[in-house]
């Protein structure tokens, strides 16, 4: 595979009803991580760190503007105040996608002095799965 930009990335993420939605189009940025926690083993007998490798985590944070049309991001996130629900999060780009069951924790909008209004929404790994790039 050839070295690409992030042009033409989607994002597909579940609403509250569990219905995928594609919102690409409202997001203008957005950070993913799928880090792994470690646990350190040196003996004092070693000279360098020993680790084990332990959970595996996907986190993202998607910032976007604000669309109340039907299905788009509004819908989406409007109810991560009133819901418990994990939701299925799909990033794809160049056919190559990375899934999780994910928790939103917070969906914050925000109206700039010259009249934007954007949101952010952090979301963190729920199902236990580990994620894997398809």
């Amino acid at each position: 595979m050839a070295k690409e930009s992030g042009l033409g990335m989607s994002a597909i993420i579940d609403d509250s009803g569990g219905s995928a939605r594609t919102i690409s189009n409202d997001i203008t940025n957005l950070d993913f991580a799928t880090p792994r926690e470690e646990q350190d083993i040196t003996g004092m007998d070693k000279s360098a760190r020993e680790r084990l490798l332990l959970l595996a985590d996907f986190t993202v944070s998607i910032n976007g503007v604000f669309n109340d049309a039907s299905n788009m991001s509004h819908d989406v996130f409007k109810t991560v105040p009133s819901s418990s629900v994990a939701r299925t999060t799909t990033l794809a780009i160049s056919g190559q996608t990375l899934a999780g069951e994910l928790f939103y924790t917070d969906y914050a909008l925000s109206r700039s002095s010259s009249g934007e209004l954007t949101w952010s929404a952090p979301g963190a790994l729920a199902g236990g799965a580990v994620p894997t790039w398809a």
